[in-house]
């Protein structure tokens, strides 16, 4: 599938899918939403609210790498030992990481964001000290974890395109993956992903949304 790179409202880049009319971040700012949506409002609330040493994470959508990126940029400023588990389908090329601005945009070098993307596939590999990251190149349909994690990015491309992704058996597989008081946190904010997400257990909170979106979800495993 055709690729375009393009420069979203805060200055940072993204990727446009022509033949799907959908970006993989928000045109109003690839790095301001998953600052809001994954950091914020996931890593450092659980972090906050339960206080870990060390946060085992899955990423449904590994993508650009940026979420990766902020979250070990977040690990290593804040003494936290995060176990990253980033799955995705159809990766991008490692030359195409150097269309992507996110390093220079965040004051990091970029062979910090390159070797997301260039370390191998299916095994743990220590990026720092305080960052483990492990890539799976699988569907999401095909997870099939119990109780591994405590918190899960769930940052898939948008019902419109893939609606197979957000129905009751897609975060049935979420929720038996987490932990007990495990959180997911989606940038999605659809009546129906949240009732999907309820049917499956989850306790959903409304939030406010990044930057040119009025919602996000927020779910914890009981």
């Amino acid at each position: 599938m055709k690729r375009q790179f393009l420069t979203t409202g805060d200055g940072s880049v993204t990727i446009y899918l022509p033949e799907w009319n959908e970006h993989y971040h928000s045109k109003h700012g690839a790095i301001q939403e998953a600052l809001h949506v994954f950091i914020a409002q996931g890593l450092r609330h659980y972090q906050k609210t339960n206080n870990p040493s060390v946060i085992a994470l899955l990423e449904i959508g590994f993508g650009t790498g940026l979420n990766a990126l902020l979250s070990q940029q977040f690990a290593e400023g804040n003494n936290l030992q995060l176990n990253y588990t980033g799955v995705e389908a159809y990766p991008i090329a490692p030359e195409e990481v150097f269309q992507l601005n996110y390093a220079k945009l965040l004051n990091v070098p970029q062979p910090m964001l390159h070797s997301l993307h260039t370390t191998p596939w299916e095994v743990p590999c220590q990026i720092s000290s305080n960052f483990t990251l492990t890539k799976q190149q699988k569907n999401f349909l095909e997870i099939d974890g119990v109780a591994l994690y405590d918190l899960v990015y769930f940052d898939a491309f948008g019902a419109r395109v893939q609606p197979e992704l957000w129905t009751e058996k897609v975060f049935a597989k979420m929720f038996k993956a987490l932990k007990p008081k495990g959180m997911l946190v989606t940038y999605a904010a659809k009546g129906s992903v949240r009732r999907a997400m309820q049917a499956v257990g989850f306790e959903v909170s409304r939030l406010p949304g990044p930057p040119g979106k009025r919602e996000m979800l927020r779910s914890v495993k009981p």
